[in-house]
């Protein structure tokens, strides 16, 4: 119906932090101070948890991968971001928008997903202790980490061929990076039932993985209730208090972000929830498990101090 309006586009232009213009300075050094210290933690941990024997148990296994999954989550989003408060317009090739995009997609489910996995990882060691050892074995944990990540190329795969098969009329992004929401704002076409379909995917990739940690949550807290000694309830609920905090805070903002009517913020509203999953949630990650996390405290100072590893 508007093919005489529509024009070839072959690249994207950002706006960036426009709305925050005179701040645009300051935000540069918070987020790049977030920034290093996120990259610090998480390369922290996946080498600590690399290194130190004790730490080769089937949840540290999971939170390397998250770690892992978070530092390259962050790469394809904040050099982006940084850019986009030191420079009025900043453009990106269609090739390169969807690429980010691929990327962005894929990392953000498998995160979802391993937050899924660990959860699971909690439930078998308090509900199922005996079996623990025999149920999280290598290849279920390889089988939980594959299926994470393949679940976050299929649905990147499906997003990206739905989204970059629209015409596009123009070429300013809304946004500091190629989000969905955003770039189909772009298109010439009725995205109606593009907005649908990505609606649904986006709450079964946030509200399935959700659901499944939440039950193991009522199952694990049914049976540490069940524990005699306070003592043996205060322990188990500490195993898990650095996971559920995560979990929380992660689904949460996923959830404001994603499942949120179209209509119900401003663009700028819009970018400081995006600011929180791609700038704070990554950062909470290497923040929680090294300051409430015990195991991993310690082999920290195992590491600092260089102790041997007996």
């Amino acid at each position: 119906m508007r093919k005489e309006n529509q024009t070839v586009v072959s690249e994207f232009f950002f706006q960036g932090f426009s709305s925050f213009h005179e701040h645009k300075l300051t935000l540069f050094v918070i987020f790049l101070s977030l920034y290093i210290l996120t990259l610090a933690g998480n390369v922290i941990i996946v080498t600590i948890i690399s290194t130190d024997r004790h730490l080769h148990t089937p949840m540290y296994f999971f939170l390397s991968m998250l770690s892992i999954s978070e530092t390259m989550y962050t790469l394809v989003i904040v050099p982006q971001m940084l850019s986009s408060l030191m420079r009025q317009s900043q453009t990106i090739s269609l090739a390169g928008c969807a690429t980010q995009m691929f990327f962005f997609i894929t990392l953000a489910i498998n995160n979802c997903f391993l937050l899924t996995a660990m959860g699971y990882d909690r439930y078998v060691a308090i509900c199922k202790p005996l079996r623990y050892t025999v149920i999280m074995n290598k290849k279920m944990c390889a089988q939980l980490a594959g299926g994470a990540c393949s679940i976050g190329l299929l649905v990147a795969i499906i997003q990206i061929s739905s989204v970059f098969r629209l015409p596009f009329c123009d070429k300013e992004v809304a946004h500091y990076f190629c989000d969905i929401r955003p770039v189909m704002k772009l298109s010439c076409a009725d995205t109606s039932v593009h907005d649908t379909v990505n609606f649904i995917i986006s709450s079964l990739v946030i509200v399935l993985p959700m659901g499944l940690v939440f039950i193991s949550y009522i199952l694990i807290i049914s049976t540490i209730l069940k524990i005699a000694s306070t003592k043996g309830q205060k322990k188990a609920f500490a195993t898990c208090a650095s996971h559920l905090t995560v979990v929380i805070v992660h689904y949460g903002c996923a959830s404001i972000a994603y499942l949120k009517p179209k209509s119900d913020s401003t663009k700028g509203q819009d970018q400081l929830i995006s600011v929180t999953y791609t700038i704070f949630t990554p950062l909470l990650n290497p923040v929680v498990y090294t300051l409430r996390n015990k195991e991993v405290k310690d082999a920290l100072h195992r590491a600092i101090c260089k102790k041997p590893l007996v």
